[in-house]
């Protein structure tokens, strides 16, 4: 038996608000495990102007999240084949913001809002695909374990990092998070840790902060 692979064409999904005209901003926001695009953009709703255009992508693999009411989820990666679905991804979110790039102009800058799961993609995406953002913001989740922080040190910093995380976050520990934040630190990449009393979501007093920031 011999393993082999074959790259080919997929169909990919996004969903998209605000920008309708002149566009100054894009935020690109990447959902966590399980969930929808469509979904999580509304999440952004606060943050959601004419001038700024939030593109929500939808992870390329997709499963039943609950088998019994068939409810759908979607997930950027998993163990299996792990190397060639970042290719996949990273080649995807590339593509996809070709096309706005196209639409809206090619030096609108460009902020990445990723959540939980999606926080792996966001950082594999900013050191390893051709995104430049001024902003890649953290939500629920870290810098991948796996990424080379030495290698990958000038992209993230130019990207200037924000981890967010709620004191109450069901799935992080605090001492998880002052592990996390010691580890970038070692490594002698900066960033800002961000606070707020919750759970493992994204807050919209917070968000529009980051919002208020970016305008």
């Amino acid at each position: 038996m011999r393993e082999q692979h074959l790259t080919v064409s997929r169909t990919a999904l996004y969903h998209s608000a605000g920008g309708e005209r002149d566009v100054r901003e894009i935020w690109v926001v990447l959902h966590g495990f399980g969930m929808l695009a469509g979904d999580f953009l509304g999440w952004f709703r606060p943050a959601i102007t004419p001038t700024r255009l939030i593109v929500a992508p939808e992870a390329l693999n997709r499963y039943y999240t609950n088998p019994k009411t068939r409810r759908v989820g979607a997930t950027w990666m998993t163990s299996h084949e792990r190397l060639a679905e970042i290719d996949d991804y990273v080649r995807y979110l590339d593509q996809l913001l070709g096309e706005i790039r196209a639409q809206v102009g090619a030096d609108v800058p460009v902020q990445v809002h990723a959540f939980s799961q999606g926080t792996a993609t966001g950082c594999r995406w900013v050191a390893l695909g051709k995104v430049r953002p001024t902003r890649l913001v953290l939500w629920g989740g870290g810098v991948p374990p796996d990424l080379d922080l030495e290698q990958h040190r000038d992209r993230l910093e130019a990207a200037q990092v924000s981890i967010v995380m709620g004191d109450r976050d069901q799935y992080i520990s605090e001492d998880q998070v002052q592990a996390e934040a010691a580890r970038l630190r070692a490594a002698g990449l900066g960033f800002r840790l961000e606070r707020f009393k919750g759970g493992h979501v994204i807050p919209w007093p917070l968000l529009e902060s980051f919002a208020a920031e970016g305008a």
